[in-house]
């Protein structure tokens, strides 16, 4: 019996797509089943083949890589690992349903090349794992408004055992009371993901008022394509979102995003906490790492912390999480359901490190309960 990862290759350079079938057919656990030189070749394969991942080039001529998984993922939700150069566009094509990405390397450069034959590899073999999320009719762009957050039927739990949420209910959309000022300043929260993270990030952010308390994300992307992926959520979401620099100081309304190929850790100067972004080596098989920003939250700050686990294969974050509840932290864990890979939540949740779980779209309503002290 085969238990390969059928794959089926789209990119219309002729070399790449050869270096691409020549990479992943020579990993044990892939068999390339063929190719497609663009997007209405791949139409007429995939019913042929049944490929189970893609890879697929964003920009190719004729119909692109966006409007291509618009039109086939409604009817045929396939996993689909982006290959893509430092474009804005990746960002779309993961709203239109992608799993994940990987960035194009300079093909003249060995380091490079290694790095991203290793990355798709791994992105190959957790995409045939990962639940495909269909973008919705109506979804948010970078130039519409951000929905009005809904209040929660049945409060979340603010400690204790571990157990789910009850079934959210109906209610009507309503915003959010304003935040005391004494809240505002005295928390920090602290958000992870990985596979299927930067849309499952984003409908978080995007429910949240702009008077929150400042916000630190890790989110496992490539250099480059964090500054863009700020850039984006800045558009979108009521809060200011930006990649984070050396020395920013953490304060209420912003977002700051670890900048890809570096280490983030919070600590404290003077009467502020700021992040510390370090090149430095991987933690967990990551830089940035979750767990590095979890542990230097739960080691650093001593004023109110809320942790979030949201969707990924592996581990990272898990631990750090866990340190954080041990040390006073309220947090959050996105449930299967809703996670596109459900790696980095269920383990965070197994090992006790979760006070409570939610639905990818009713954490900001956890949360926002969280801090306005609802039991």
């Amino acid at each position: 019996m085969n238990n390969k990862v059928k794959v089926l290759v789209v990119d219309d350079s002729s070399l790449f797509r050869q270096a691409l079938i020549q990479h992943l057919s020579s990993q044990p656990g892939i068999e390339v089943i063929g190719y497609a030189i663009n997007a209405y070749d791949a139409k007429q394969k995939i019913p042929q083949l049944k490929p189970d991942v893609l890879t697929l080039d964003v920009e190719m001529p004729g119909l692109n890589g966006i409007e291509f998984l618009k039109q086939l993922l409604p009817t045929n939700p396939l996993p689909v690992v982006l290959v893509s150069s430092l474009n804005l566009s990746v960002f779309d094509a993961l709203s239109a349903g992608a799993v994940d990405f990987v960035r194009k390397p300079d093909m003249t450069v060995r380091n490079s090349k290694e790095t991203f034959f290793e990355s798709l590899t791994v992105k190959v073999m957790t995409a045939a794992k990962a639940k495909v999320r269909i973008s919705q009719p109506g979804a948010a762009t970078p130039n519409s408004p951000a929905p009005a957050p809904a209040p929660v039927p049945t409060p979340a739990m603010a400690g204790g055992a571990v157990r789910p949420l009850a079934p959210q209910g109906t209610a009507r959309p309503m915003p959010f009371p304003a935040l005391s000022r004494n809240v505002l300043d005295s928390t920090i929260i602290g958000l992870g993901a990985s596979t299927g993270g930067t849309e499952a990030t984003l409908e978080v952010l995007k429910r949240l008022p702009g008077n929150i308390p400042g916000i630190v994300i890790t989110q496992h992307m490539p250099e480059g394509f964090t500054e863009m992926y700020a850039q984006r959520l800045n558009r979108i979401c009521n809060m200011e979102v930006r990649e984070a620099k050396n020395g920013d100081v953490i304060h209420p309304g912003l977002a700051l995003i670890a900048p890809g190929a570096k280490q983030m850790e919070v600590v404290r100067s003077g009467r502020n906490y700021i992040v510390q972004c370090r090149p430095g080596a991987k933690v967990s098989g990551h830089c940035p790492s979750v767990d590095v920003l979890f542990n230097s939250i739960a080691a650093n700050v001593a004023i109110n912390k809320v942790g979030i686990i949201m969707t990924g294969m592996g581990r990272d974050g898990a631990d750090g999480l866990l340190k954080m509840r041990q040390n006073g932290a309220f947090t959050i864990g996105q449930d299967k359901d809703s996670c596109v890979v459900y790696g980095m939540p269920m383990v965070a949740y197994n090992i006790g490190a979760v006070c409570t779980q939610a639905s990818c779209e009713n954490i900001s309503n956890v949360l926002m309960n969280h801090l306005k002290g609802v039991k």
